[in-house]
């Protein structure tokens, strides 16, 4: 089997499969549309000649049984939603086969192009295949990259029985990207001692630190009044909120920080005088810090509430924490990990996500998760794309892993 070719036409097809989820949903999944993508996926599972099924709550489970009588049960999970800040319906897949380093025009009428300008890290993927999109949507490899690489890295030890291997666990989540992909994940029915989520980007990337991370949103109330006689009565809800994100410190701003530095960010505002809505996410990887954090966004609510005698509401709650204190208890995936990726070639990076993973959440769950790369880059955007040749590296890691040593 050509790992690179197999698992690259997957995730072309993976793709074209419209599952973006919706955090404006209270559902699970958030959108019925994920289910098109899980019963492909459970169909092709099927085809191996493996039990599956997709449950209501459309999470995917199956697994491939070891062949020695090593009791290890090794998880492998990635997320089938792709991020709503970007179309992901109607997308359109192309593939670069020997990228000559310069700007790839994207879009038919020119009016979106991958700069290495825009984007340098594009000069190492010289002569490199790439999958990339046309300019009006993502591409989707966060995470379909993931699952094509999984399901590559299945078929080829079906394929190979005298590759001595663990029983692998294998689940498929809806809503990763509005953080609720692991709300309903069945931990003990998934049986697994410890798992990975593939679900990260550069070659040789492995994480086991996250974000703590919490959601907020703030309400405020205003008085609409006719602008012609409105001093004295009038209380201007959006200039409120302007006041309320200027008492935010603003080099805690997602644009002004980096490594392991935490930020408060606007997602969206909306509103006019008489009523604005604010939603923000709030990141720290020190916990202290991502507290502290917390109590501004309160004492800046209660200082606009009582300055303009106006009703604030904050609707602030936690989504996941770090992964880090569940995993460095016990050091074996990582370990694992690392060594499947020398084994294959690659000079591990050990980085931190600035951001989460289904893993954080099920690392607190009791099923300790880090995360490992899926070669692609750019995510959530129209300049999204993915890198063939690392897209395989990473199928051989998942096999590495999966070998009995």
């Amino acid at each position: 089997m050509d790992l690179k070719q197999k698992a690259v036409e997957r995730l072309v097809k993976y793709a074209k499969v419209y599952t973006t989820s919706d955090e404006n949903s209270n559902t699970i999944p958030s959108t019925e549309r994920q289910f098109n993508l899980a019963n492909i996926l459970v169909e092709e599972l099927k085809s191996m000649g493996l039990e599956a099924h997709v449950d209501e709550n459309c999470y995917v489970y199956s697994e491939l049984p070891g062949n020695t009588e090593d009791k290890l049960n090794i998880g492998f999970i990635s997320h089938m939603d792709t991020a709503p800040d970007m179309s992901g319906e109607n997308v359109k897949p192309r593939i670069v086969e020997n990228y000559d380093g310069k700007d790839i025009v994207l879009s038919k009428d020119g009016k979106y192009v991958l700069s290495v300008k825009d984007f340098p890290e594009l000069a190492d993927k010289k002569g490199k295949t790439l999958i990339v999109t046309d300019g009006y949507s993502l591409l989707g490899s966060d995470d379909k990259s993931g699952i094509a690489e999984i399901l590559t890295a299945v078929e080829y030890l079906i394929e190979h029985p005298e590759i001595k291997r663990h029983t692998l666990k294998i689940g498929f989540t809806p809503d990763e990207e509005v953080g609720r992909g692991a709300d309903l994940f069945d931990v003990k029915k998934f049986g697994a001692d410890f798992a990975f989520t593939i679900d990260g980007g550069e070659i040789g990337e492995i994480e086991y630190e996250n974000f703590n991370a919490a959601g907020a949103r703030v309400v405020i109330e205003g008085r609409n009044v006719h602008p012609g006689s409105a001093k004295g009565k009038m209380k201007n809800a959006i200039v409120y909120a302007h006041e309320l994100y200027s008492m935010l410190p603003v080099f805690d701003r997602p644009e002004h920080t980096e490594g392991t530095e935490g930020f408060f960010h606007l997602n969206s505002i909306r509103g006019n005088v008489d009523k604005c809505e604010m939603d923000f996410i709030i990141r720290d990887f020190d916990k202290e810090k991502f507290d502290y954090k917390k109590k501004i966004m309160e004492e800046a609510c209660k200082f606009i509430e009582m300055k303009h005698g106006t009703k604030v509401t904050l609707d602030m709650k936690d989504s996941y924490y770090n992964m880090k204190e569940k995993i460095v208890v016990d050091m074996t995936p990582v370990n694992m990990a690392l060594n499947a990726m020398k084994e294959a070639g690659i000079e591990p990076k050990v980085s931190k996500v600035r951001g989460g993973t289904d893993g954080a959440r099920l690392s607190y769950m009791g099923l300790p998760c880090p995360n490992i790369f899926t070669g692609g880059y750019n995510f959530h955007g129209r300049f999204e794309y993915a890198v063939a040749e690392e897209i395989e590296k990473a199928v051989e890691t998942i096999i590495n892993i999966a070998k009995v040593k």
